[in-house]
């Protein structure tokens, strides 16, 4: 099915040409994805990876470690904000543990364990992942999609909580944009200051050393700069994508996952709508890169945990349903037989 098809299809409806604007763009995005005029947004799901970062050490955050920890507790018992607005968009929520630091806690209704290791490495001082843990983490993702695959699933979103997983992030858009790091980070979790000077170094000494072996090795070059949980959203995106699920993109974190997603699995973008831009300046440079149009402009959001994702959800619904307007000539045809 083409875009025309689907943009005729649109036209034909009760409506003047255009007249819900943005909305009608949307519905034509999901329905090229789906390959449906009749496109589908439940059942949905939204899958969160948790995971730390040795790069804290170097004092680019001027949040502790121990928050990560803090945070998956608070999302796993259903009082994060990603758990609030989950539960008010009836979006179904996962969190998986990848790769945070401290004692490991129990499954639980919602929260499985799947630690590849104890957080990342230092990536300021060497490698932030083998290519063998990269790997391990991107099939935690790949697990991930298809088990939403196996329980009906039609809309995903992935999502992130992890201290410092900005500073990665931004090496990330630098490497596989080509962008300067100057133009890629940003304060993440409020960095000022001399931590955000720190921040700036850190990720352009990074960025020169990846981007020497990006050509011999993209995938250790991506590794070395990367974190547990973006590469199990990369595993998750490519493998939902391959599947067949809409896929809908949540902030910098995950958009920097994207990008390393399309970068392996080229193709990939083709199934995704991406939700917001938020504050961060790297994240208009990997949409941008990508291609994509971000539905919700200009809110400044930079939460994470996939909550910008979720906040799409209700304009997927009212996007599909517009699919099901009456055709002009439908209604022409009414008033000529009253």
């Amino acid at each position: 099915m083409t875009r025309d098809t689907i943009l005729e299809f649109l036209a034909a409806r009760a409506k003047p040409l255009g007249s819900l604007g943005r909305l009608e763009e949307l519905t034509a995005q999901l329905c090229a994805i789906q390959q449906s005029l009749a496109p589908r947004t439940t059942p949905r799901r939204v899958v969160l990876f948790a995971a730390d970062h040795g790069v804290v050490a170097e004092g680019v955050t001027a949040w502790p470690s121990e928050v990560t920890r803090s945070m998956t507790r608070t999302i796993a018992n259903g009082t994060a904000a990603s758990s609030v607005l989950a539960a008010s968009t009836g979006t179904d929520l996962r969190l998986i543990d990848v790769g945070t630091a401290g004692p490991s806690w129990p499954d639980g209704p919602i929260h499985l364990n799947r630690r590849v290791r104890a957080g990342s490495r230092n990536l300021a001082q060497e490698a932030a992942l083998t290519v063998a843990e990269f790997r391990q983490a991107a099939a935690v993702g790949e697990e991930q999609a298809a088990q939403a695959l196996s329980d009906g699933m039609t809309v995903v979103a992935a999502g992130e909580m992890g201290i410092g997983n900005s500073t990665p992030a931004s090496c990330l858009v630098a490497l596989l944009t080509g962008a300067a790091t100057d133009d890629t980070v940003g304060p993440g979790a409020g960095a000022s200051g001399t931590v955000l000077e720190r921040k700036h170094v850190v990720v352009r000494d990074a960025v020169i050393a990846a981007r020497h072996r990006f050509m011999d090795d993209p995938e250790a070059a991506i590794a070395s700069v990367c974190g547990l949980e973006i590469a199990a959203i990369s595993g998750f995106y490519h493998a939902a994508a391959a599947g067949g699920l809409t896929v809908v993109l949540d902030g910098f974190i995950a958009t920097a996952a994207a990008l390393v997603a399309e970068r392996l699995g080229p193709g990939t973008v083709r199934s995704m709508i991406a939700a917001h831009r938020s504050a961060e300046p790297g994240h208009g440079i990997a949409l941008s890169h990508l291609g994509l149009v971000p539905v919700l402009d200009n809110w400044g959001m930079r939460l994470g945990e996939g909550t910008g994702a979720i906040l799409l959800m209700p304009l997927l619904d009212a996007a599909a349903a517009l699919t099901r307007m009456a055709s002009l000539q439908d209604v022409l045809a009414a008033s000529h037989v009253e």
